[in-house]
């Protein structure tokens, strides 16, 4: 039995309250859907900036009444000290998801980026300290490697960051660390590499490639890559993240606190490669697409290849991550098709 599976038996004989910020949001939701099954009480904190209520509505939807009944919502901001404050009150884990991602947002705009990012951040270490919650769970990011051409990425290895969402990300890596040292608070943050699954939003300019390839697949519309195709990413499935944070939250090895972990699975795949994986998924989905993509130029901020070592969440959280890119592209293509037709 791994770490994981071990917890999952666990966590509904002794159910603990866990924050979840960012929660009407992709990892926020399904990391709700994931602790009401498990019989957890659960606060959400989300301003709907880039969350949306039809997440939180699909969430009912998937558990009981009295699972349901565990979750209560706080509509908040996190750049607002009192909505931290009030929704870390009585909460035993933080799970801090809410950030406004993206590279091309934060060129066109690192004030807001910032803003959320490093003053939210800092709001909620205050007021998770202060309420004395067990742990600390940050989202991290993959882009706080910058430019580092190594490969796998190894965490206390990095570059200079290439995007004002990169600093802002690095930063938080920063703080937790001062918290951890100042103050003896447990913080750990997780490098998150190009998450996807069921509930990742595929419309607006700063959707992920994943949804917004597979929405404009199921349409018939064209697909763009941006440069020749060979950048090559390390695609990690929702339910794997999902695993890393629980894993994270309730770490009790003091080597395992106040660390900063790579969430992946260690693998490198091409978008031309994830394109064809995306047109078999949907394939399989009964929906055909026979389109070539249409190549552009490389995007402003980007690296070139990413792939995490992981080796280090193995060993100190027990992660063991269950879905490659194929299966976790599989497993979240039915999501997709039922959703995206149905619209």
């Amino acid at each position: 039995m791994t770490r994981y599976e071990q917890l999952r038996a666990e966590l509904p004989t002794a159910p603990k309250t866990w924050l979840v910020t960012g929660v009407a949001g992709f990892i926020g939701s399904n990391l709700l859907e994931t602790l009401l099954k498990l019989e957890q009480r659960v606060v959400g904190l989300d301003n709907f900036a880039t969350g949306h209520q039809r997440n939180l509505d699909e969430v009912q939807s998937l558990v009981t009444p009295e699972q349901w009944a565990r979750f209560k919502f706080i509509k908040g901001d996190i750049r607002n000290l009192e909505d931290c404050q009030q929704a870390c009150a009585g909460v035993d884990y933080v799970l801090h998801e809410a950030a406004l991602g993206s590279v091309p947002r934060s060129i066109n705009d690192p004030i807001t980026t910032n803003s959320a990012n490093i003053d939210g951040f800092l709001n909620m270490l205050v007021a998770a300290r202060d309420a004395q919650v067990k742990s600390f769970t940050y989202a991290a990011s993959s882009s706080t490697y910058g430019d580092h051409p190594g490969l796998p990425k190894v965490e206390d290895i990095i570059g200079k960051p290439l995007s004002p969402y990169a600093v802002t990300k690095y930063v938080n890596e920063l703080y937790a660390d001062v918290f951890a040292r100042c103050y003896g608070f447990t913080t750990i943050g997780l490098r998150y590499f190009n998450v996807f699954g069921k509930r990742q939003d595929p419309d607006g300019a700063y959707a992920a490639v994943i949804p917004k390839w597979t929405a404009a697949m199921i349409k018939g519309d064209d697909v763009f890559i941006n440069g020749d195709g060979e950048t090559s990413r390390d695609f990690c499935f929702i339910e794997n993240t999902v695993q890393a944070n629980l894993l994270a939250a309730t770490a009790t090895d003091e080597a395992a606190r106040n660390q900063v972990y790579n969430v992946a699975v260690s693998g490198r795949t091409t978008l031309n490669t994830l394109l064809e994986e995306i047109r078999g998924a949907l394939a399989s989905n009964g929906v055909t697409y026979e389109k070539s993509a249409i190549y552009r130029d490389f995007r402003a901020g980007d690296v070139r290849h990413s792939q995490a070592d992981i080796s280090k969440a193995e060993r100190l959280l027990g992660y063991v991550p269950g879905y490659d890119i194929r299966s976790g592209v599989s497993a979240a293509m039915s999501w997709y098709v039922k959703t995206l037709l149905a619209i």
